[in-house]
């Protein structure tokens, strides 16, 4: 599957990664293009050591690719300097990650507005209120993330990643450390923050059922992308996994 990078919310041309240098460098990833166009849910797959979490680093404008270009909501990172790609990622991009993240002094609100607080923005009112109702936890704002179970503070971290209305939610496992009823929610969430909010996800898994609930499916091997089409059925994902390892 491919999609012109001149509708994407973020592409990659050519992106590739080395680690080291001589004899111990390391090709984290090889001459990838690879382009994300608006409001769809892809899922990145592949064994460890693949490049699926370099991919997501370097789209996401958290490192710098040794050759080739990543272009975010129509700026090109690599033109931009590390304060301004600082201040691009934090208006443009929103992250949800396997360990939360979130700051254990403060409650469930204000993590939520925190990207706002940094940037210095007040928020929309009736936005906070529809993303609260959307990821379900009204009732737990006033909570720090010692009081919520591991599902409550992915549901925080959801509305965290959505509350400064991002260009691309880059999701990095996600699931990875809930069980199968809370996974299932945040599944869900996601699925609904690209239906409902017409937001574009870009989510790294190794979960099959995970990768299932995606629009599109890419797994790499070796740094570079071996598939990349419409997104399968659990048994599909795994057939396809295993045909490709």
């Amino acid at each position: 599957m491919t999609s012109n990078p001149v509708d994407a919310i973020v592409a990659a041309r050519e992106l590739s990664r080395r680690y080291g240098e001589g004899e111990a460098a390391v090709d984290a990833l090889v001459g990838v293009t690879v382009a994300f166009p608006p409001a769809r849910f892809a899922a990145i797959m592949g064994a460890s050591g693949s490049g699926k979490s370099t991919l997501m680093h370097l789209l996401a404008g958290l490192d710098r690719p040794t050759s080739g270009t990543v272009t975010l909501d129509g700026a090109d990172l690599g033109a931009l300097e590390d304060s301004a790609l600082t201040v691009w990622r934090r208006e443009h991009v929103g992250f949800v990650f396997q360990t939360f993240n979130l700051l254990s002094i403060l409650d469930a609100r204000e993590n939520i507005l925190l990207p706002l607080a940094i940037a210095g923005r007040e928020p929309d009112a009736e936005w906070f209120e529809r993303l609260i109702d959307t990821v379900g936890i009204r009732d737990r704002l006033g909570h720090r993330p010692a009081e919520l179970s591991g599902g409550q503070q992915q549901r925080v971290a959801i509305a965290r990643a959505l509350i400064a209305r991002p260009a691309v939610v880059f999701a990095d496992e996600p699931t990875g450390n809930l069980d199968s009823k809370a996974s299932g929610e945040v599944l869900d969430l996601l699925r609904q923050a690209v239906d409902e909010l017409s937001q574009t996800v870009v989510m790294v898994t190794h979960d099959a059922h995970a990768a299932s609930r995606a629009d599109r499916l890419i797994v790499l091997a070796d740094g570079r992308i071996v598939h990349d089409g419409e997104a399968l059925p659990p048994d599909g994902v795994l057939d396809l996994m295993k045909s490709l390892s």
